[in-house]
C-alpha cells in the first residue's frame, strides 16, 4: 500500500492526559541529545492551570522541540494528514490532536476539553511552515483563549530551519536550537462588540505579541530567522 493510501487516524474524544507522559521525554532526547537546545524563559510558564502555547513555525521539528523544552506536558495540534503510518501511530499514541487547516470544529472542541480540565495545548498558529515571523496567524489560539480562559504563552523557536533551507529540511544532529518562552497573556472578550470582532481583535493582539517576542528572542540569542525559503519551498507553498 502506498503512503498516500494509508488510512488517517482520527479522534473520537479528547486525548487523555496520560498519553503525553512519554512525549516530553522523547522531546527532551531530541532537544538535548540529538540537538543542542538552549531553553530560555521557562519561568514564564504558569505552573498550574490551562495554557495555550503559541509558537512560530519553521520546520517539522517545531512541535516536538517545543514539547521537550516545556516544563508542562502538552497536547499539540498537528496537521491531520500527518496522522498516517508509523508517524500517525506515534502522534496518536502520544496524545496529539489532528486538525484540518481548512476548518475543524471537532479539533478545537477537543482542545478546549483539554484546557477545561486544566491541561495545556500547543499550537503553531501560522498554520504552515514559513519564515516564522508571525506575519500571519489563524484564529485558533484566540478562540481557545476566549472560550476557556487559558493563558497564552508566546514561544519563539529558532534554528530548526536556516536561511535558504528547504521547508522539508531536517537539521543535522547537534545543531544549536533555541526555544524562548515569553510572558503569559490573558485574553478576554471586549464589551460592546460582536463575538467576531472580539475574536479578530484578540487574534491580532496575540499575533503582535508573538511577533514582538520572536524579534526580542532573536536579539537575545543572536540566532536569526530565515530571510527567505529555498526556491523549491516557495514553489511548493504556492501550490498548496
Amino acid at each position: 500500500m502506498s503512503g498516500g493510501n494509508k488510512p488517517l487516524r482520527v479522534l473520537t474524544a479528547a486525548p487523555p492526559r496520560w498519553k503525553t507522559r512519554w512525549s516530553r521525554p522523547l522531546g527532551r532526547v531530541l532537544d538535548h541529545i540529538v540537538y543542542s537546545t538552549k531553553v530560555l524563559g521557562r519561568e514564564n510558564i504558569p505552573a498550574t492551570g490551562p495554557v495555550v502555547f503559541a509558537a512560530n513555525h519553521l520546520s517539522y521539528l517545531d512541535g516536538p522541540v517545543m514539547v521537550g523544552a516545556s516544563s508542562r506536558y502538552m497536547h499539540v495540534m498537528v496537521r491531520h494528514d500527518m496522522f498516517k503510518g508509523f508517524l500517525g501511530w506515534v502522534l496518536h499514541a502520544s496524545g496529539q490532536i489532528p486538525v484540518n487547516r481548512s476548518g475543524d470544529r471537532a479539533a478545537l472542541a477537543y482542545a478546549r476539553e483539554v484546557l477545561d480540565r486544566g491541561d495545556c495545548i500547543g499550537i503553531l498558529p501560522e498554520g504552515t511552515r514559513g519564515t516564522g515571523d508571525a506575519s500571519t496567524m489563524n484564529s485558533g489560539v484566540a478562540w481557545l483563549a476566549l472560550n476557556s480562559g487559558a493563558a497564552v504563552v508566546p514561544v519563539a523557536i529558532l534554528g530548526t530551519r536556516r536561511n535558504g533551507e528547504h521547508r522539508d529540511t531536517i537539521p543535522a544532529p547537534r545543531r544549536r536550537l533555541h526555544v524562548v518562552f515569553g510572558e503569559p497573556l490573558q485574553i478576554g472578550r471586549e464589551p460592546g462588540v460582536s463575538g467576531r470582532v472580539s475574536m479578530d481583535r484578540a487574534t491580532e493582539h496575540i499575533r503582535l505579541r508573538l511577533a514582538a517576542h520572536i524579534s526580542a528572542a532573536q536579539s537575545a540569542t543572536g540566532q536569526q530567522l530565515p530571510v527567505h525559503d529555498h526556491p523549491s519551498s516557495q514553489q511548493k507553498g504556492q501550490q498548496q
